[in-house]
Protein backbone atom coordinates (compact mmCIF):
# COMPACT_ATOMS: atom_id res chain seq x y z
CA UNK A 1 0.00 0.00 0.00
CA UNK A 2 1.08 3.61 -0.92
CA UNK A 3 2.61 5.43 2.05
CA UNK A 4 0.34 8.55 1.38
CA UNK A 5 -2.51 6.27 1.54
CA UNK A 6 -1.67 5.02 4.84
CA UNK A 7 -0.62 9.04 6.41
CA UNK A 8 -4.54 9.66 4.81
CA UNK A 9 -5.64 6.22 6.61
CA UNK A 10 -3.89 6.80 10.06
CA UNK A 11 -5.43 10.37 10.30
CA UNK A 12 -9.16 9.79 9.28
CA UNK A 13 -9.21 6.45 11.70
CA UNK A 14 -7.84 7.71 14.39
CA UNK A 15 -10.26 11.13 14.02
CA UNK A 16 -13.05 8.45 13.44
CA UNK A 17 -12.47 6.50 16.00
CA UNK A 18 -11.64 9.09 18.87
CA UNK A 19 -15.17 10.76 17.84
CA UNK A 20 -16.79 7.24 18.25
CA UNK A 21 -15.40 6.49 21.81
CA UNK A 22 -16.47 9.77 22.70
CA UNK A 23 -20.10 8.69 22.17
CA UNK A 24 -19.68 5.52 23.58
CA UNK A 25 -17.90 6.42 26.55
CA UNK A 26 -19.81 9.67 27.65
CA UNK A 27 -22.70 7.93 29.37
CA UNK A 28 -20.33 5.32 31.25
CA UNK A 29 -17.90 7.64 32.09
CA UNK A 30 -19.59 11.27 33.00
CA UNK A 31 -20.52 10.53 36.34
CA UNK A 32 -17.15 9.89 37.76
CA UNK A 33 -15.27 12.31 35.70
CA UNK A 34 -16.67 15.75 35.98
CA UNK A 35 -15.33 19.12 36.37
CA UNK A 36 -16.77 21.33 38.36
CA UNK A 37 -17.34 24.74 38.76
CA UNK A 38 -15.11 26.82 41.41
CA UNK A 39 -11.76 28.45 41.88
CA UNK A 40 -10.11 29.39 38.30
CA UNK A 41 -12.80 27.16 36.51
CA UNK A 42 -15.44 29.97 34.80
CA UNK A 43 -17.82 27.59 33.48
CA UNK A 44 -21.46 27.71 34.96
CA UNK A 45 -22.05 23.74 34.82
CA UNK A 46 -20.32 20.20 35.44
CA UNK A 47 -19.12 19.16 32.37
CA UNK A 48 -17.31 15.54 31.51
CA UNK A 49 -13.78 15.13 31.33
CA UNK A 50 -12.98 12.32 28.63
CA UNK A 51 -11.46 14.14 25.79
CA UNK A 52 -8.13 12.45 27.23
CA UNK A 53 -9.66 8.86 26.99
CA UNK A 54 -11.35 9.51 23.98
CA UNK A 55 -8.16 10.90 22.37
CA UNK A 56 -6.07 8.22 23.32
CA UNK A 57 -8.23 5.55 22.03
CA UNK A 58 -8.21 6.95 18.79
CA UNK A 59 -4.39 7.58 18.55
CA UNK A 60 -3.25 3.96 19.91
CA UNK A 61 -5.97 2.68 17.79
CA UNK A 62 -5.23 4.32 14.74
CA UNK A 63 -1.44 3.18 15.09
CA UNK A 64 -2.42 -0.33 15.64
CA UNK A 65 -4.31 -0.65 12.66
CA UNK A 66 -1.65 0.74 10.52
CA UNK A 67 0.96 -1.65 12.18
CA UNK A 68 -1.12 -4.35 10.66
CA UNK A 69 -1.33 -2.82 7.26
CA UNK A 70 2.18 -2.55 7.30
CA UNK A 71 5.98 -3.59 7.91
CA UNK A 72 7.93 -1.15 10.23
CA UNK A 73 11.52 -1.13 10.24
CA UNK A 74 12.68 -2.43 13.43
CA UNK A 75 14.21 0.76 14.49
CA UNK A 76 10.86 2.74 13.63
CA UNK A 77 9.49 0.33 15.97
CA UNK A 78 11.65 0.75 19.01
CA UNK A 79 10.84 4.03 19.34
CA UNK A 80 7.64 4.13 19.26
CA UNK A 81 7.47 1.30 21.60
CA UNK A 82 8.88 4.03 24.05
CA UNK A 83 6.77 6.77 23.32
CA UNK A 84 3.57 4.51 23.58
CA UNK A 85 4.78 3.10 26.85
CA UNK A 86 5.88 6.45 28.43
CA UNK A 87 2.57 8.13 26.84
CA UNK A 88 0.28 5.10 28.67
CA UNK A 89 2.05 5.75 31.91
CA UNK A 90 1.19 9.93 31.48
CA UNK A 91 -2.55 9.25 30.43
CA UNK A 92 -2.97 6.92 33.89
CA UNK A 93 -1.13 9.13 35.79
CA UNK A 94 -3.47 12.20 34.12
CA UNK A 95 -6.40 9.34 34.60
CA UNK A 96 -6.18 8.95 38.35
CA UNK A 97 -5.61 12.80 38.81
CA UNK A 98 -9.10 13.39 37.38
CA UNK A 99 -10.56 10.29 39.22
CA UNK A 100 -9.32 11.94 42.10
CA UNK A 101 -10.60 15.61 41.46
CA UNK A 102 -10.87 18.26 43.07
CA UNK A 103 -7.83 17.29 45.19
CA UNK A 104 -6.20 15.18 42.58
CA UNK A 105 -2.74 13.46 43.35
CA UNK A 106 0.01 15.17 44.82
CA UNK A 107 2.32 17.22 43.10
CA UNK A 108 5.63 14.84 43.51
CA UNK A 109 3.76 12.14 42.62
CA UNK A 110 2.72 13.11 39.02
CA UNK A 111 6.62 14.58 38.82
CA UNK A 112 7.79 11.00 39.57
CA UNK A 113 5.21 9.39 37.20
CA UNK A 114 6.55 11.97 34.31
CA UNK A 115 9.96 11.24 35.13
CA UNK A 116 9.59 7.62 34.56
CA UNK A 117 7.65 8.18 31.50
CA UNK A 118 10.69 10.45 30.09
CA UNK A 119 13.32 7.32 31.38
CA UNK A 120 11.01 5.00 29.17
CA UNK A 121 11.71 6.83 26.26
CA UNK A 122 15.56 7.34 27.20
CA UNK A 123 15.80 3.85 27.16
CA UNK A 124 14.05 3.01 23.65
CA UNK A 125 16.38 5.22 22.72
CA UNK A 126 14.10 9.00 22.17
CA UNK A 127 16.10 11.60 23.25
CA UNK A 128 17.71 14.89 22.67
CA UNK A 129 20.24 13.77 19.43
CA UNK A 130 22.35 17.31 19.58
CA UNK A 131 24.36 16.18 22.55
CA UNK A 132 25.95 12.68 22.27
CA UNK A 133 27.19 12.69 25.69
CA UNK A 134 24.50 10.91 27.72
CA UNK A 135 25.17 12.80 30.93
CA UNK A 136 24.36 16.16 29.17
CA UNK A 137 21.61 15.01 26.69
CA UNK A 138 19.53 12.58 29.07
CA UNK A 139 19.18 15.54 31.56
CA UNK A 140 17.87 17.73 28.71
CA UNK A 141 15.28 15.25 27.55
CA UNK A 142 14.28 15.26 31.25
CA UNK A 143 13.62 18.92 30.81
CA UNK A 144 11.97 19.07 27.76
CA UNK A 145 9.63 16.20 28.36
CA UNK A 146 8.72 16.66 31.62
CA UNK A 147 8.69 20.58 30.86
CA UNK A 148 6.43 20.04 27.89
CA UNK A 149 4.06 17.69 29.21
CA UNK A 150 3.29 20.05 31.83
CA UNK A 151 2.87 23.14 30.25
CA UNK A 152 0.35 21.66 28.16
CA UNK A 153 -1.55 21.11 31.09
CA UNK A 154 -0.96 24.36 32.25
CA UNK A 155 -2.15 25.82 29.06
CA UNK A 156 -5.45 24.14 29.36
CA UNK A 157 -6.87 26.95 31.47
CA UNK A 158 -9.72 27.63 28.69
CA UNK A 159 -11.27 25.87 26.31
CA UNK A 160 -9.55 25.15 23.16
CA UNK A 161 -6.22 26.70 24.05
CA UNK A 162 -4.61 23.05 24.67
CA UNK A 163 -5.74 20.82 21.84
CA UNK A 164 -5.95 23.81 19.14
CA UNK A 165 -2.04 24.38 20.31
CA UNK A 166 -1.64 20.42 19.83
CA UNK A 167 -2.99 20.50 16.42
CA UNK A 168 -1.12 23.17 15.58
CA UNK A 169 1.85 21.45 16.46
CA UNK A 170 1.21 18.25 14.79
CA UNK A 171 0.54 19.85 11.47
CA UNK A 172 4.66 21.74 12.59
CA UNK A 173 5.50 17.91 12.94
CA UNK A 174 4.56 16.86 9.98
CA UNK A 175 5.08 19.94 7.49
CA UNK A 176 8.96 19.48 8.61
CA UNK A 177 9.61 15.90 8.44
CA UNK A 178 7.46 14.35 5.97
CA UNK A 179 9.70 15.57 2.96
CA UNK A 180 12.15 13.07 4.63
CA UNK A 181 9.60 10.04 5.64
CA UNK A 182 10.75 9.97 9.42
CA UNK A 183 7.90 7.44 9.71
CA UNK A 184 7.22 6.92 13.06
CA UNK A 185 7.27 10.54 13.91
CA UNK A 186 4.89 11.26 10.41
CA UNK A 187 2.66 8.37 11.17
CA UNK A 188 2.28 9.37 14.92
CA UNK A 189 1.54 12.67 14.61
CA UNK A 190 -1.02 12.31 11.87
CA UNK A 191 -2.64 9.94 14.25
CA UNK A 192 -2.58 12.37 17.18
CA UNK A 193 -3.99 15.24 14.90
CA UNK A 194 -6.69 13.13 13.52
CA UNK A 195 -7.21 12.68 17.03
CA UNK A 196 -7.06 16.19 18.22
CA UNK A 197 -9.52 17.41 15.30
CA UNK A 198 -12.27 14.44 16.28
CA UNK A 199 -11.92 16.11 19.75
CA UNK A 200 -12.08 19.75 18.74
CA UNK A 201 -15.99 20.41 17.94
CA UNK A 202 -16.92 18.27 20.95
CA UNK A 203 -14.81 20.40 23.16
CA UNK A 204 -16.90 23.54 21.86
CA UNK A 205 -20.10 21.92 21.49
CA UNK A 206 -22.83 24.01 23.03
CA UNK A 207 -25.50 21.09 23.81
CA UNK A 208 -22.61 17.94 24.95
CA UNK A 209 -19.49 19.67 25.44
CA UNK A 210 -16.12 17.93 26.91
CA UNK A 211 -13.06 18.42 28.49
CA UNK A 212 -9.57 17.08 27.75
CA UNK A 213 -9.06 16.65 31.76
CA UNK A 214 -5.50 15.89 33.06
CA UNK A 215 -5.21 12.80 30.82
CA UNK A 216 -5.81 14.44 27.61
CA UNK A 217 -3.90 17.76 28.51
CA UNK A 218 -0.69 16.02 29.73
CA UNK A 219 -0.73 12.85 27.10
CA UNK A 220 -0.83 15.71 24.48
CA UNK A 221 2.13 16.97 25.82
CA UNK A 222 4.38 14.42 26.79
CA UNK A 223 3.33 13.42 22.94
CA UNK A 224 4.19 16.49 21.19
CA UNK A 225 7.54 16.35 23.50
CA UNK A 226 8.62 12.89 22.44
CA UNK A 227 7.88 13.29 18.83
CA UNK A 228 9.63 16.68 18.63
CA UNK A 229 12.81 14.68 19.50
CA UNK A 230 12.37 12.20 16.60
CA UNK A 231 13.77 14.16 14.01
CA UNK A 232 17.29 15.11 12.29
CA UNK A 233 16.22 18.95 11.77
CA UNK A 234 20.05 19.86 11.04
CA UNK A 235 20.04 17.98 7.79
CA UNK A 236 19.49 21.02 5.78
CA UNK A 237 20.95 24.08 8.53
CA UNK A 238 23.22 23.55 11.23
CA UNK A 239 20.74 25.76 13.34
CA UNK A 240 17.67 23.33 12.40
CA UNK A 241 18.36 21.36 15.85
CA UNK A 242 16.38 24.90 17.55
CA UNK A 243 13.53 24.47 15.03
CA UNK A 244 11.20 22.58 18.68
CA UNK A 245 11.97 25.20 20.97
CA UNK A 246 9.71 27.56 18.21
CA UNK A 247 7.55 25.06 17.43
CA UNK A 248 6.77 24.57 21.03
CA UNK A 249 6.95 28.34 21.55
CA UNK A 250 3.50 29.10 22.93
CA UNK A 251 3.09 26.27 25.81
CA UNK A 252 6.73 27.15 26.37
CA UNK A 253 6.41 30.85 26.85
CA UNK A 254 2.68 30.44 28.31
CA UNK A 255 4.63 28.30 31.28
CA UNK A 256 7.81 30.54 31.59
CA UNK A 257 5.18 33.48 31.97
CA UNK A 258 3.16 32.10 34.86
CA UNK A 259 6.05 30.53 36.19
CA UNK A 260 7.61 33.99 36.38
CA UNK A 261 4.59 35.72 37.44
CA UNK A 262 3.99 33.71 40.30
CA UNK A 263 7.70 34.35 41.63
CA UNK A 264 7.50 38.04 41.28
CA UNK A 265 4.65 37.93 43.36
CA UNK A 266 6.53 36.04 46.02
CA UNK A 267 4.29 32.63 45.24
CA UNK A 268 5.44 28.97 44.52
CA UNK A 269 5.48 28.78 40.50
CA UNK A 270 4.39 25.05 41.52
CA UNK A 271 1.02 26.42 42.76
CA UNK A 272 -2.72 27.10 40.62
CA UNK A 273 -2.63 30.84 40.29
CA UNK A 274 -4.80 33.42 37.69
CA UNK A 275 -1.45 34.46 36.28
CA UNK A 276 -1.84 32.81 33.00
CA UNK A 277 -1.54 34.58 29.88
CA UNK A 278 -4.70 33.66 28.51
CA UNK A 279 -6.49 35.00 32.13
CA UNK A 280 -4.55 38.00 32.12
CA UNK A 281 -5.73 39.08 28.30
CA UNK A 282 -9.24 38.15 29.87
CA UNK A 283 -8.45 40.12 32.71
CA UNK A 284 -7.96 42.94 29.59
CA UNK A 285 -11.41 42.73 28.23
CA UNK A 286 -10.59 40.43 25.72
CA UNK A 287 -13.33 37.93 24.94
CA UNK A 288 -12.55 33.78 25.12
CA UNK A 289 -12.74 33.46 21.16
CA UNK A 290 -10.31 36.46 20.56
CA UNK A 291 -8.30 34.94 22.76
CA UNK A 292 -8.02 31.00 21.21
CA UNK A 293 -7.48 32.98 18.16
CA UNK A 294 -4.57 35.26 19.31
CA UNK A 295 -2.74 31.73 20.50
CA UNK A 296 -3.77 29.98 17.32
CA UNK A 297 -2.59 32.54 15.16
CA UNK A 298 0.80 32.79 17.45
CA UNK A 299 1.47 28.73 17.26
CA UNK A 300 0.99 29.11 13.30
CA UNK A 301 3.32 31.92 13.25
CA UNK A 302 5.87 30.11 15.54
CA UNK A 303 5.47 27.12 13.68
CA UNK A 304 6.44 28.30 10.33
CA UNK A 305 9.05 29.86 11.99
CA UNK A 306 10.30 26.31 13.09
CA UNK A 307 10.17 25.55 9.23
CA UNK A 308 12.10 28.53 8.47
CA UNK A 309 14.91 27.44 10.70
CA UNK A 310 15.48 23.84 9.43
CA UNK A 311 16.35 25.64 6.20
CA UNK A 312 17.88 29.43 7.15
CA UNK A 313 21.69 30.16 7.26
CA UNK A 314 22.84 31.47 10.27
CA UNK A 315 22.29 35.37 9.80
CA UNK A 316 18.65 34.77 9.13
CA UNK A 317 18.54 32.41 12.54
CA UNK A 318 20.41 35.43 14.08
CA UNK A 319 17.49 37.76 12.78
CA UNK A 320 14.66 35.32 14.03
CA UNK A 321 16.07 34.92 17.53
CA UNK A 322 16.63 38.97 18.02
CA UNK A 323 13.09 39.33 16.39
CA UNK A 324 11.74 36.72 19.05
CA UNK A 325 13.43 37.83 22.32
CA UNK A 326 11.74 41.76 21.19
CA UNK A 327 8.12 39.95 20.76
CA UNK A 328 8.49 37.92 23.79
CA UNK A 329 9.92 40.73 26.13
CA UNK A 330 7.45 43.73 25.02
CA UNK A 331 4.46 40.71 25.43
CA UNK A 332 6.06 39.69 28.91
CA UNK A 333 5.75 43.32 29.84
CA UNK A 334 1.84 43.88 28.29
CA UNK A 335 0.65 41.04 29.94
CA UNK A 336 2.89 41.51 33.47
CA UNK A 337 0.50 45.13 33.34
CA UNK A 338 -2.84 43.60 33.56
CA UNK A 339 -3.10 42.54 36.96
CA UNK A 340 -5.42 39.70 37.87
CA UNK A 341 -8.34 40.95 39.97
CA UNK A 342 -7.44 38.37 42.69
Amino acid sequence: MEIFVLYVLGFISAGFITALSLVVLRPFLSRWLLDKPGGLKKHSTAIPTIGGIGIFIGFLSSLVLIRLCTNFPSGTLHSLRGILLGGLLIFVMGLADDFTKPRGLPIWLKLCMQATATAALIHYGVVIQVFQNPWISWPLTFLWVVGLTNAFNLLDIQNGLCVTQALICTAGLVLITLPQEYIYVNFAALALGGACLAFWPVNHSKTKPAFLGDSGSNLLGFLIASLSLGYGYSTRSNWGFLAPLWMLAVPLFDTAFVSLARLLKGKNPLKGSDDHAALRLKQAGWSSTKILIIFALAGIICNTVAFLLTRSSSQTVLLIFILSVVTGGLLTRFLLKQEPNS
